[in-house]
Protein backbone atom coordinates (compact mmCIF):
# COMPACT_ATOMS: atom_id res chain seq x y z
CA UNK A 1 0.00 0.00 0.00
CA UNK A 2 2.87 2.46 0.86
CA UNK A 3 4.70 1.75 -2.83
CA UNK A 4 0.92 2.56 -4.19
CA UNK A 5 1.13 5.93 -2.60
CA UNK A 6 4.80 6.65 -3.32
CA UNK A 7 4.15 5.98 -7.20
CA UNK A 8 1.20 8.30 -7.06
CA UNK A 9 3.08 10.89 -5.22
CA UNK A 10 5.90 10.50 -7.98
CA UNK A 11 3.50 10.97 -10.57
CA UNK A 12 1.98 13.64 -9.01
CA UNK A 13 5.32 15.54 -8.97
CA UNK A 14 6.54 14.74 -12.32
CA UNK A 15 3.49 15.89 -14.11
CA UNK A 16 3.30 19.15 -12.34
CA UNK A 17 7.37 19.21 -13.74
CA UNK A 18 5.75 18.75 -17.05
CA UNK A 19 3.18 21.71 -16.61
CA UNK A 20 6.00 23.52 -15.40
CA UNK A 21 8.30 22.85 -18.39
CA UNK A 22 5.77 22.99 -21.14
CA UNK A 23 4.99 26.56 -19.66
CA UNK A 24 8.56 27.44 -19.50
CA UNK A 25 8.51 26.59 -23.28
CA UNK A 26 6.00 28.39 -24.26
CA UNK A 27 6.94 31.50 -22.63
CA UNK A 28 10.27 30.73 -24.52
CA UNK A 29 8.97 30.73 -27.51
CA UNK A 30 7.27 33.48 -27.47
CA UNK A 31 10.19 35.64 -26.42
CA UNK A 32 12.33 34.11 -29.45
CA UNK A 33 9.17 35.09 -31.77
CA UNK A 34 9.44 38.43 -30.37
CA UNK A 35 13.89 39.13 -30.79
CA UNK A 36 13.38 37.45 -33.96
CA UNK A 37 10.90 40.47 -35.34
CA UNK A 38 13.78 42.35 -37.55
CA UNK A 39 14.14 46.31 -36.96
CA UNK A 40 13.78 48.61 -40.01
CA UNK A 41 13.66 52.91 -40.45
CA UNK A 42 10.43 52.46 -42.81
CA UNK A 43 7.51 49.56 -44.09
CA UNK A 44 5.31 50.64 -47.40
CA UNK A 45 2.85 47.92 -47.70
CA UNK A 46 -0.51 47.54 -49.26
CA UNK A 47 1.04 49.11 -52.80
CA UNK A 48 0.89 47.40 -55.96
CA UNK A 49 4.94 47.19 -56.35
CA UNK A 50 7.32 47.08 -59.83
CA UNK A 51 10.37 45.75 -58.52
CA UNK A 52 12.06 45.75 -62.40
CA UNK A 53 13.76 42.80 -61.22
CA UNK A 54 15.04 40.71 -63.76
CA UNK A 55 11.56 38.84 -64.12
CA UNK A 56 9.68 42.13 -63.84
CA UNK A 57 8.12 40.97 -60.46
CA UNK A 58 5.50 42.52 -58.46
CA UNK A 59 4.65 42.92 -54.78
CA UNK A 60 3.22 44.24 -51.97
CA UNK A 61 5.26 45.39 -49.89
CA UNK A 62 9.35 46.93 -49.14
CA UNK A 63 11.39 47.24 -45.67
CA UNK A 64 13.71 50.25 -45.77
CA UNK A 65 17.11 50.40 -43.25
CA UNK A 66 19.99 52.91 -43.24
CA UNK A 67 18.48 54.32 -46.91
CA UNK A 68 18.36 50.59 -48.48
CA UNK A 69 16.08 47.95 -49.38
CA UNK A 70 16.25 44.89 -46.86
CA UNK A 71 13.12 42.59 -47.87
CA UNK A 72 10.35 42.50 -50.01
CA UNK A 73 7.08 40.57 -50.01
CA UNK A 74 3.55 40.47 -49.07
CA UNK A 75 2.22 42.75 -46.64
CA UNK A 76 1.65 39.93 -43.83
CA UNK A 77 4.79 38.89 -44.41
CA UNK A 78 6.63 42.00 -43.76
CA UNK A 79 4.66 43.14 -41.23
CA UNK A 80 4.88 40.27 -39.30
CA UNK A 81 8.92 40.14 -39.83
CA UNK A 82 9.96 43.71 -39.36
CA UNK A 83 9.42 46.21 -36.66
CA UNK A 84 9.39 49.50 -38.48
CA UNK A 85 9.67 53.17 -37.02
CA UNK A 86 7.47 54.40 -39.90
CA UNK A 87 4.87 52.94 -42.04
CA UNK A 88 3.17 53.73 -45.44
CA UNK A 89 0.05 52.54 -46.06
CA UNK A 90 0.25 53.11 -49.79
CA UNK A 91 -3.49 51.82 -49.86
CA UNK A 92 -3.16 50.63 -53.31
CA UNK A 93 -0.72 53.37 -54.80
CA UNK A 94 1.53 52.26 -57.30
CA UNK A 95 4.93 51.85 -56.82
CA UNK A 96 7.98 51.88 -59.10
CA UNK A 97 11.59 52.84 -58.79
CA UNK A 98 12.75 56.39 -58.65
CA UNK A 99 13.12 57.27 -62.44
CA UNK A 100 16.26 58.02 -64.02
CA UNK A 101 16.72 59.99 -66.61
CA UNK A 102 19.97 58.68 -69.18
CA UNK A 103 20.64 61.62 -70.77
CA UNK A 104 19.55 65.36 -69.54
CA UNK A 105 20.99 68.93 -68.69
CA UNK A 106 20.74 69.29 -65.25
CA UNK A 107 22.50 72.66 -64.49
CA UNK A 108 21.16 74.01 -68.00
CA UNK A 109 17.74 73.04 -66.59
CA UNK A 110 18.34 74.98 -63.22
CA UNK A 111 19.91 77.97 -65.41
CA UNK A 112 16.51 77.80 -68.23
CA UNK A 113 14.61 78.37 -65.38
CA UNK A 114 16.08 81.87 -64.15
CA UNK A 115 15.99 83.15 -68.59
CA UNK A 116 13.38 84.40 -70.57
CA UNK A 117 11.33 80.92 -71.44
CA UNK A 118 10.40 80.99 -75.17
CA UNK A 119 9.30 77.62 -75.47
CA UNK A 120 6.27 77.35 -78.25
CA UNK A 121 6.55 80.47 -79.10
CA UNK A 122 4.92 80.53 -82.99
CA UNK A 123 6.67 83.28 -84.30
CA UNK A 124 10.03 85.53 -83.58
CA UNK A 125 8.23 88.42 -83.12
CA UNK A 126 6.77 86.78 -79.69
CA UNK A 127 9.99 86.11 -78.68
CA UNK A 128 10.93 89.28 -78.90
CA UNK A 129 8.16 90.99 -77.29
CA UNK A 130 8.57 88.09 -74.29
CA UNK A 131 12.60 88.85 -74.05
CA UNK A 132 11.35 92.90 -73.91
CA UNK A 133 8.46 92.19 -70.94
CA UNK A 134 11.59 90.18 -69.32
CA UNK A 135 13.90 92.79 -69.55
CA UNK A 136 11.53 95.74 -68.12
CA UNK A 137 10.59 93.19 -65.18
CA UNK A 138 14.44 92.17 -64.02
CA UNK A 139 16.02 95.84 -65.07
CA UNK A 140 19.14 94.39 -62.58
CA UNK A 141 19.99 92.00 -65.35
CA UNK A 142 22.99 92.89 -67.04
CA UNK A 143 22.77 90.23 -69.37
CA UNK A 144 19.56 88.86 -71.01
CA UNK A 145 19.15 85.34 -71.43
CA UNK A 146 16.55 82.82 -73.01
CA UNK A 147 15.99 79.25 -73.54
CA UNK A 148 14.00 78.01 -76.44
CA UNK A 149 13.15 79.49 -79.83
CA UNK A 150 12.19 77.19 -82.46
CA UNK A 151 12.39 78.30 -86.08
CA UNK A 152 10.68 75.41 -87.55
CA UNK A 153 7.24 76.74 -85.46
CA UNK A 154 7.65 80.28 -87.56
CA UNK A 155 6.08 81.22 -90.90
CA UNK A 156 8.45 80.37 -93.41
CA UNK A 157 10.90 78.20 -90.95
CA UNK A 158 13.61 80.45 -91.73
CA UNK A 159 16.66 81.62 -88.83
CA UNK A 160 15.11 84.71 -87.48
CA UNK A 161 17.73 88.02 -87.39
CA UNK A 162 18.49 90.41 -84.44
CA UNK A 163 17.51 93.24 -86.27
CA UNK A 164 14.29 94.27 -83.60
CA UNK A 165 17.00 92.94 -80.75
CA UNK A 166 19.49 95.62 -81.82
CA UNK A 167 16.86 98.56 -81.13
CA UNK A 168 15.28 97.10 -78.65
CA UNK A 169 18.02 96.51 -76.88
CA UNK A 170 21.11 98.66 -77.69
CA UNK A 171 23.31 98.88 -75.14
CA UNK A 172 22.37 95.47 -73.56
CA UNK A 173 23.69 92.18 -74.34
CA UNK A 174 20.81 89.74 -75.12
CA UNK A 175 21.18 86.12 -75.90
CA UNK A 176 18.64 83.54 -76.92
CA UNK A 177 19.31 80.15 -77.71
CA UNK A 178 17.12 77.63 -79.84
CA UNK A 179 15.53 74.41 -78.83
CA UNK A 180 18.13 72.19 -79.48
CA UNK A 181 20.87 74.03 -77.21
CA UNK A 182 23.06 73.95 -80.57
CA UNK A 183 22.20 77.66 -82.25
CA UNK A 184 21.92 81.21 -80.59
CA UNK A 185 20.88 84.54 -81.77
CA UNK A 186 22.71 87.24 -80.39
CA UNK A 187 22.06 91.06 -80.61
CA UNK A 188 24.80 93.38 -81.58
CA UNK A 189 25.95 94.60 -78.01
CA UNK A 190 26.61 90.73 -77.14
CA UNK A 191 28.46 90.12 -80.77
CA UNK A 192 30.57 93.01 -79.43
CA UNK A 193 31.51 91.29 -76.78
CA UNK A 194 32.84 88.60 -77.95
CA UNK A 195 34.72 90.45 -80.57
CA UNK A 196 32.29 88.32 -83.46
CA UNK A 197 32.54 90.41 -86.76
CA UNK A 198 30.92 89.01 -90.17
CA UNK A 199 33.49 87.19 -92.46
CA UNK A 200 34.78 85.23 -88.79
CA UNK A 201 35.08 81.46 -90.16
CA UNK A 202 34.84 78.70 -86.67
CA UNK A 203 35.55 74.91 -87.31
CA UNK A 204 32.60 72.83 -86.71
CA UNK A 205 30.19 75.89 -86.73
CA UNK A 206 28.76 78.87 -88.36
CA UNK A 207 28.32 82.74 -88.35
CA UNK A 208 25.26 83.46 -90.08
CA UNK A 209 25.20 86.58 -92.10
CA UNK A 210 22.83 88.14 -94.66
CA UNK A 211 24.00 90.20 -97.18
CA UNK A 212 27.40 90.83 -95.30
CA UNK A 213 25.95 91.71 -92.17
CA UNK A 214 25.56 89.31 -89.32
CA UNK A 215 22.18 88.00 -88.36
CA UNK A 216 22.95 87.43 -84.80
CA UNK A 217 22.23 83.65 -85.64
CA UNK A 218 25.12 81.56 -84.01
CA UNK A 219 25.73 77.85 -84.98
CA UNK A 220 27.36 74.83 -82.83
CA UNK A 221 30.69 75.28 -82.24
CA UNK A 222 30.19 79.77 -82.82
CA UNK A 223 27.85 79.63 -80.11
CA UNK A 224 31.16 79.21 -77.81
CA UNK A 225 32.63 82.25 -78.82
CA UNK A 226 29.79 83.88 -76.83
CA UNK A 227 29.52 81.44 -73.78
CA UNK A 228 33.46 82.33 -73.66
CA UNK A 229 32.06 86.38 -72.66
CA UNK A 230 29.15 85.78 -70.92
CA UNK A 231 29.48 86.49 -66.61
CA UNK A 232 30.72 83.97 -64.36
CA UNK A 233 28.15 82.19 -62.08
CA UNK A 234 28.91 82.36 -58.29
CA UNK A 235 27.58 79.68 -56.00
CA UNK A 236 24.81 81.14 -54.43
CA UNK A 237 23.07 81.71 -58.36
CA UNK A 238 24.54 77.74 -58.79
CA UNK A 239 22.64 76.76 -55.88
CA UNK A 240 19.44 78.72 -56.69
CA UNK A 241 19.65 77.07 -60.10
CA UNK A 242 20.26 73.67 -58.85
CA UNK A 243 17.63 74.04 -55.83
CA UNK A 244 14.58 74.78 -57.97
CA UNK A 245 15.40 72.31 -60.82
CA UNK A 246 16.18 69.64 -58.18
CA UNK A 247 12.95 70.67 -56.74
CA UNK A 248 10.93 70.07 -60.07
CA UNK A 249 13.05 66.72 -60.98
CA UNK A 250 11.73 65.17 -57.55
CA UNK A 251 8.06 66.56 -58.52
CA UNK A 252 8.35 64.97 -61.74
CA UNK A 253 9.46 60.95 -59.76
CA UNK A 254 13.01 61.75 -61.28
CA UNK A 255 16.00 60.81 -58.44
CA UNK A 256 18.82 60.14 -60.57
CA UNK A 257 19.60 62.83 -63.27
CA UNK A 258 22.67 61.95 -65.93
CA UNK A 259 24.12 66.02 -66.57
CA UNK A 260 25.30 65.42 -69.89
CA UNK A 261 29.04 67.19 -70.62
CA UNK A 262 29.90 69.72 -67.82
CA UNK A 263 33.28 71.36 -66.98
CA UNK A 264 34.76 70.41 -63.39
CA UNK A 265 33.75 73.59 -62.08
CA UNK A 266 30.75 72.87 -62.16
CA UNK A 267 31.24 69.66 -60.46
CA UNK A 268 32.73 70.75 -57.99
CA UNK A 269 30.41 72.82 -56.97
CA UNK A 270 27.66 70.00 -57.36
CA UNK A 271 29.96 68.05 -55.11
CA UNK A 272 30.15 70.76 -52.59
CA UNK A 273 26.42 71.54 -52.55
CA UNK A 274 25.79 67.16 -52.11
CA UNK A 275 28.09 67.37 -49.22
CA UNK A 276 26.33 70.29 -47.27
CA UNK A 277 23.11 68.58 -47.73
CA UNK A 278 21.56 70.89 -49.74
CA UNK A 279 21.51 68.27 -53.54
CA UNK A 280 19.49 65.70 -52.51
CA UNK A 281 19.34 64.43 -56.19
CA UNK A 282 22.01 61.60 -57.25
CA UNK A 283 23.38 62.56 -60.60
CA UNK A 284 26.10 60.62 -63.40
CA UNK A 285 27.99 63.00 -64.84
CA UNK A 286 29.87 63.33 -68.12
CA UNK A 287 32.44 65.99 -68.08
CA UNK A 288 32.72 68.16 -71.19
CA UNK A 289 35.50 66.93 -73.95
CA UNK A 290 37.79 69.37 -72.71
CA UNK A 291 41.45 69.75 -71.88
CA UNK A 292 41.46 70.91 -68.71
CA UNK A 293 38.44 68.40 -67.46
CA UNK A 294 41.00 65.83 -69.05
CA UNK A 295 43.92 67.27 -66.34
CA UNK A 296 41.85 66.82 -63.65
CA UNK A 297 40.23 63.46 -63.92
CA UNK A 298 41.66 60.69 -65.69
CA UNK A 299 45.36 60.63 -64.00
CA UNK A 300 43.07 59.66 -60.76
CA UNK A 301 40.05 58.47 -62.17
CA UNK A 302 36.54 58.11 -61.69
CA UNK A 303 35.24 60.18 -58.91
CA UNK A 304 32.36 58.58 -56.37
CA UNK A 305 30.54 59.73 -53.42
CA UNK A 306 27.25 58.22 -52.63
CA UNK A 307 25.06 61.12 -54.87
CA UNK A 308 27.49 61.71 -57.11
CA UNK A 309 29.52 59.97 -59.83
CA UNK A 310 31.72 61.24 -62.78
CA UNK A 311 32.38 58.49 -64.75
CA UNK A 312 32.02 59.42 -68.18
CA UNK A 313 33.34 62.02 -71.06
CA UNK A 314 30.96 63.50 -73.52
CA UNK A 315 32.07 64.66 -76.92
CA UNK A 316 30.00 66.03 -79.78
CA UNK A 317 30.45 64.47 -83.53
CA UNK A 318 27.43 67.25 -84.89
CA UNK A 319 24.99 69.49 -84.15
CA UNK A 320 21.10 69.19 -84.25
CA UNK A 321 18.65 68.37 -87.18
CA UNK A 322 16.53 71.29 -86.40
CA UNK A 323 19.31 73.45 -86.95
CA UNK A 324 20.72 71.38 -90.03
CA UNK A 325 23.82 71.20 -88.18
CA UNK A 326 23.56 67.42 -87.88
CA UNK A 327 26.32 65.55 -90.59
CA UNK A 328 24.38 63.59 -93.09
CA UNK A 329 25.80 60.77 -95.37
CA UNK A 330 23.29 62.56 -98.15
CA UNK A 331 22.03 66.28 -98.82
CA UNK A 332 19.50 67.47 -96.91
CA UNK A 333 16.34 67.02 -98.55
CA UNK A 334 15.08 70.79 -97.92
CA UNK A 335 18.80 72.46 -98.45
CA UNK A 336 20.08 70.75 -102.15
CA UNK A 337 23.52 70.09 -101.62
CA UNK A 338 24.27 70.39 -97.93
CA UNK A 339 24.96 67.73 -96.03
CA UNK A 340 25.57 69.65 -92.56
CA UNK A 341 29.10 68.97 -90.71
CA UNK A 342 31.59 67.23 -88.01
CA UNK A 343 32.01 69.77 -85.08
CA UNK A 344 35.38 68.31 -85.53
CA UNK A 345 37.73 66.40 -87.84
CA UNK A 346 37.88 62.57 -87.43
CA UNK A 347 41.30 62.84 -86.08
CA UNK A 348 39.90 64.29 -82.69
CA UNK A 349 37.34 61.66 -82.05
CA UNK A 350 40.30 59.04 -82.74
CA UNK A 351 42.78 61.06 -80.26
CA UNK A 352 39.98 60.92 -77.73
CA UNK A 353 38.69 57.28 -78.50
CA UNK A 354 42.62 55.91 -78.02
CA UNK A 355 43.19 58.14 -74.67
CA UNK A 356 39.80 56.71 -72.96
CA UNK A 357 40.13 53.27 -73.84
CA UNK A 358 43.22 53.06 -71.41
CA UNK A 359 41.16 54.22 -68.89
CA UNK A 360 37.99 53.58 -67.07
CA UNK A 361 36.17 56.36 -68.26
CA UNK A 362 32.97 55.76 -70.24
CA UNK A 363 33.11 57.66 -73.75
CA UNK A 364 30.26 58.98 -74.51
CA UNK A 365 29.52 60.68 -77.84
CA UNK A 366 26.82 63.20 -79.65
CA UNK A 367 25.39 61.93 -83.03
CA UNK A 368 22.21 62.87 -84.52
CA UNK A 369 22.91 62.30 -88.54
CA UNK A 370 23.69 59.34 -90.40
CA UNK A 371 26.98 59.87 -91.39
CA UNK A 372 28.23 61.45 -87.44
CA UNK A 373 27.05 57.93 -86.24
CA UNK A 374 28.70 55.56 -89.18
CA UNK A 375 32.08 57.81 -88.14
CA UNK A 376 31.60 57.07 -84.44
CA UNK A 377 30.85 53.89 -84.73
CA UNK A 378 33.87 53.27 -86.69
CA UNK A 379 36.31 54.97 -84.05
CA UNK A 380 35.03 52.85 -81.61
CA UNK A 381 34.96 49.72 -83.40
CA UNK A 382 38.34 50.48 -83.84
CA UNK A 383 39.60 50.52 -79.65
CA UNK A 384 36.25 48.39 -78.61
CA UNK A 385 37.13 45.50 -80.78
CA UNK A 386 34.05 43.01 -80.54
CA UNK A 387 32.07 42.14 -77.72
CA UNK A 388 32.89 43.77 -74.14
CA UNK A 389 31.56 45.68 -71.11
CA UNK A 390 32.99 49.13 -71.47
CA UNK A 391 29.34 50.65 -72.43
CA UNK A 392 30.75 53.03 -74.33
CA UNK A 393 27.27 55.29 -75.71
CA UNK A 394 26.44 57.14 -78.79
CA UNK A 395 23.99 59.77 -77.54
CA UNK A 396 20.20 60.66 -79.78
CA UNK A 397 21.31 57.97 -82.62
CA UNK A 398 18.65 59.55 -84.33
CA UNK A 399 19.26 58.87 -87.90
CA UNK A 400 21.13 55.90 -88.35
CA UNK A 401 21.41 54.10 -92.14
CA UNK A 402 20.34 50.76 -91.75
CA UNK A 403 23.64 49.12 -93.20
CA UNK A 404 25.09 50.73 -89.79
CA UNK A 405 22.25 49.25 -87.17
CA UNK A 406 24.50 46.25 -86.53
CA UNK A 407 27.48 48.03 -85.20
CA UNK A 408 26.02 48.65 -82.41
CA UNK A 409 25.36 44.88 -81.23
CA UNK A 410 28.67 44.08 -83.27
CA UNK A 411 30.93 45.67 -80.18
CA UNK A 412 28.13 46.23 -77.43
CA UNK A 413 27.70 49.91 -78.40
CA UNK A 414 25.38 51.14 -76.45
CA UNK A 415 22.53 54.14 -78.23
CA UNK A 416 20.84 55.97 -75.60
CA UNK A 417 17.99 57.51 -76.93
CA UNK A 418 15.49 60.24 -76.25
CA UNK A 419 11.53 58.92 -77.27
CA UNK A 420 10.10 62.91 -77.26
CA UNK A 421 12.61 63.79 -80.04
CA UNK A 422 10.80 62.03 -82.05
CA UNK A 423 7.17 62.79 -81.58
CA UNK A 424 8.33 66.40 -81.57
CA UNK A 425 10.84 66.44 -84.79
CA UNK A 426 8.04 64.73 -86.47
CA UNK A 427 6.37 67.64 -87.66
CA UNK A 428 9.06 68.72 -89.53
CA UNK A 429 11.97 66.13 -89.72
CA UNK A 430 10.28 64.41 -93.48
CA UNK A 431 11.20 67.64 -94.56
CA UNK A 432 15.09 67.40 -93.49
CA UNK A 433 15.36 63.93 -94.56
CA UNK A 434 12.52 62.50 -96.94
CA UNK A 435 10.68 59.26 -96.22
CA UNK A 436 13.57 56.85 -96.73
CA UNK A 437 15.84 58.04 -94.32
CA UNK A 438 12.65 59.25 -92.44
CA UNK A 439 11.96 55.47 -91.83
CA UNK A 440 15.05 54.48 -90.87
CA UNK A 441 15.42 57.52 -87.94
CA UNK A 442 14.54 57.27 -84.33
CA UNK A 443 14.48 53.16 -84.52
CA UNK A 444 13.83 52.30 -80.80
CA UNK A 445 12.65 49.02 -81.03
CA UNK A 446 15.76 48.07 -83.49
CA UNK A 447 18.65 50.00 -81.38
CA UNK A 448 16.78 47.70 -79.04
CA UNK A 449 17.09 44.57 -80.47
CA UNK A 450 20.73 45.10 -81.26
CA UNK A 451 21.95 44.74 -76.99
CA UNK A 452 18.84 43.67 -75.57
CA UNK A 453 18.84 46.76 -73.83
CA UNK A 454 17.84 50.58 -74.25
CA UNK A 455 18.47 53.69 -71.96
CA UNK A 456 15.50 56.72 -72.24
CA UNK A 457 16.20 60.76 -70.94
CA UNK A 458 14.69 63.60 -72.27
CA UNK A 459 17.56 65.95 -72.83
CA UNK A 460 16.08 68.12 -70.60
CA UNK A 461 15.83 71.51 -71.06
CA UNK A 462 15.85 70.49 -75.08
CA UNK A 463 12.57 68.73 -74.50
CA UNK A 464 10.39 68.97 -71.04
CA UNK A 465 11.32 66.83 -68.33
CA UNK A 466 8.73 65.08 -67.51
CA UNK A 467 9.17 60.78 -67.51
CA UNK A 468 5.42 60.84 -68.55
CA UNK A 469 6.08 62.36 -71.94
CA UNK A 470 9.06 59.83 -72.39
CA UNK A 471 6.52 56.96 -71.89
CA UNK A 472 3.77 58.39 -73.71
CA UNK A 473 6.40 58.46 -77.15
CA UNK A 474 8.13 55.54 -76.03
CA UNK A 475 5.10 53.26 -76.05
CA UNK A 476 2.23 55.13 -78.04
CA UNK A 477 4.87 57.35 -80.64
CA UNK A 478 2.74 60.33 -79.73
CA UNK A 479 2.90 63.63 -78.62
CA UNK A 480 0.43 65.46 -75.65
CA UNK A 481 -2.16 66.42 -78.42
CA UNK A 482 -2.40 62.65 -79.68
CA UNK A 483 -1.01 62.89 -82.42
CA UNK A 484 -0.50 61.16 -85.16
CA UNK A 485 -3.48 58.96 -84.25
CA UNK A 486 -1.78 56.05 -85.19
CA UNK A 487 1.40 56.54 -83.39
CA UNK A 488 4.66 57.65 -85.59
CA UNK A 489 6.11 54.81 -87.02
CA UNK A 490 4.55 52.60 -84.55
CA UNK A 491 7.16 49.24 -85.49
CA UNK A 492 9.16 50.96 -83.73
CA UNK A 493 7.39 51.63 -80.80
CA UNK A 494 8.53 49.76 -77.46
CA UNK A 495 6.30 47.99 -75.17
CA UNK A 496 5.47 49.27 -71.27
CA UNK A 497 7.83 47.31 -69.79
CA UNK A 498 10.38 47.87 -72.56
CA UNK A 499 9.77 51.56 -72.13
CA UNK A 500 9.72 51.55 -67.85
CA UNK A 501 12.96 49.68 -67.94
CA UNK A 502 14.26 52.10 -70.03
CA UNK A 503 13.75 54.49 -67.59
CA UNK A 504 14.73 52.78 -64.44
CA UNK A 505 17.35 49.61 -64.97
CA UNK A 506 18.44 49.87 -68.10
CA UNK A 507 19.25 53.74 -67.40
CA UNK A 508 20.97 52.54 -64.18
CA UNK A 509 23.40 50.34 -66.39
CA UNK A 510 23.46 52.76 -69.03
CA UNK A 511 25.54 54.55 -65.92
CA UNK A 512 27.41 51.33 -64.46
CA UNK A 513 25.16 51.86 -61.60
CA UNK A 514 22.37 49.06 -62.08
CA UNK A 515 23.76 47.40 -58.68
CA UNK A 516 22.75 50.54 -56.59
CA UNK A 517 19.77 51.83 -58.32
CA UNK A 518 17.11 50.78 -60.76
CA UNK A 519 15.03 48.67 -59.30
CA UNK A 520 13.34 47.62 -56.07
CA UNK A 521 15.21 45.00 -54.71
CA UNK A 522 17.30 43.79 -51.16
CA UNK A 523 20.37 45.71 -51.42
CA UNK A 524 20.07 48.53 -53.47
CA UNK A 525 18.98 52.20 -52.19
CA UNK A 526 15.42 53.05 -51.71
CA UNK A 527 14.90 55.46 -54.09
CA UNK A 528 11.14 54.85 -55.12
CA UNK A 529 7.71 56.77 -56.44
CA UNK A 530 4.00 56.19 -55.18
CA UNK A 531 1.47 57.16 -58.33
CA UNK A 532 -1.91 57.15 -58.72
CA UNK A 533 -2.24 55.25 -61.84
CA UNK A 534 -0.93 51.88 -62.88
CA UNK A 535 1.36 52.82 -66.34
CA UNK A 536 1.16 49.12 -67.52
CA UNK A 537 -2.21 48.98 -67.84
CA UNK A 538 -3.07 53.52 -68.54
CA UNK A 539 -4.39 54.37 -71.89
CA UNK A 540 -2.48 57.26 -73.20
CA UNK A 541 -4.30 60.07 -72.09
CA UNK A 542 -4.32 58.66 -68.53
CA UNK A 543 -0.18 58.44 -68.96
CA UNK A 544 -0.42 62.49 -68.99
CA UNK A 545 -2.70 62.48 -66.22
CA UNK A 546 -0.91 60.57 -64.02
CA UNK A 547 0.38 62.21 -60.97
CA UNK A 548 3.59 61.23 -58.67
CA UNK A 549 2.13 61.38 -54.90
CA UNK A 550 5.35 61.15 -53.59
CA UNK A 551 9.11 60.62 -53.91
CA UNK A 552 11.89 58.89 -51.46
CA UNK A 553 15.67 58.92 -51.96
CA UNK A 554 17.22 56.65 -49.90
CA UNK A 555 14.03 56.10 -48.04
CA UNK A 556 13.63 59.85 -46.90
CA UNK A 557 10.64 61.89 -48.42
CA UNK A 558 12.11 64.32 -50.98
CA UNK A 559 8.60 65.17 -52.86
CA UNK A 560 5.10 64.67 -51.56
CA UNK A 561 1.49 65.34 -52.73
CA UNK A 562 0.06 67.20 -50.03
CA UNK A 563 -3.54 65.52 -50.47
CA UNK A 564 -1.94 62.40 -50.10
CA UNK A 565 -2.79 60.52 -46.78
CA UNK A 566 -0.80 57.77 -47.30
CA UNK A 567 1.57 59.01 -44.84
CA UNK A 568 1.26 62.22 -42.81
Amino acid sequence: MGDVKAIFYIYGQITQFMRFTVLVVILMLALAGCRSKKTADLLVYNAHVYTVDSSFSTTEAIVIKDGKIVATGTTPAMQEQFDAKRTIDAQGQFMYPGFIDAHAHFVEYGKSLFAVNLYGLDDFSEVEMKVKLFANEHPQESWIIGNGWDQNRYPGKAFPDNKRLNVLFPDKPVVLTRVDGHAVIANAKALALAGIKAGDQVEGGSIETQNGVLTGVLIDNAVGRMEAVEPAVDKTTFEKWLSHAQGNCFAQGLTTITDCGLPYMAIDMIDTLQREGKLQMRLYVMMADDTANYRRYLAKGPYKTDRLYVHGVKMFADGALGSRGACLLQAYSDKPGYMGFLLHPAAHFDSIAHLLSQTDFQLCTHAIGDSANRVVLGVYHKYLQGKNDKRWRIEHAQVVNPQDISSFGTASIIPSVQPTHATSDMRWAGERLGSDRLHSAYAYQQLLHENGWLPLGTDFPVEDISPFKTFLAAVFRQDTSGLPAGGFQLENALTREQALRGMTIWAAKANFLEKEVGSLEPGKKADFILLDKDLMRASAQEVLQTTVLATYVGGEKVFYKEDNKAEK
